[in-house]
């Protein structure tokens, strides 16, 4: 028996239904799925895709949508590192000093420039 109501070349949503927005609390029933035991998500919660991870906190337990994996390398994983670094804000941290003193100057690069 199918767990979902994909038609065949389909592919599940990316996005959140927008019925599942601000869904209010509700109870659910549990029940046993051979030796696990499981939940049947109503439809206003539903998550977007196939996949998801489930962890604990405390008391309750977490699941969230998997995030695609991204190819390593790739644009679309790179502009994911800097949205991911954008969301840390600008470094307030003063550098500290590294006692240099005493040490040979840097000698300047030469890049090949045509000037002199």
């Amino acid at each position: 028996m199918s767990t979902h109501n994909l038609t065949p070349g389909t592919f599940a949503s990316e996005a959140i239904a927008p019925y599942a927005v601000d869904a209010p609390t509700r109870a659910v029933k549990l029940f046993r799925n051979g030796a696990n035991q499981a939940v049947r998500i109503p439809k206003e919660f539903e998550l977007p895709g196939v996949d998801a991870i489930i962890y604990r906190d405390g008391n309750r337990l977490i699941i969230e949508p998997k995030k695609p994996k991204l190819e390593k390398g790739s644009a679309a994983a790179l502009l994911a590192v800097l949205d991911e670094l954008a969301k840390l804000g600008p470094c307030e941290d003063e550098f500290p000093d590294i006692g240099d003193e005493g040490l040979l100057p840097l000698d300047d690069i030469d890049f090949g420039s045509d000037t002199p």
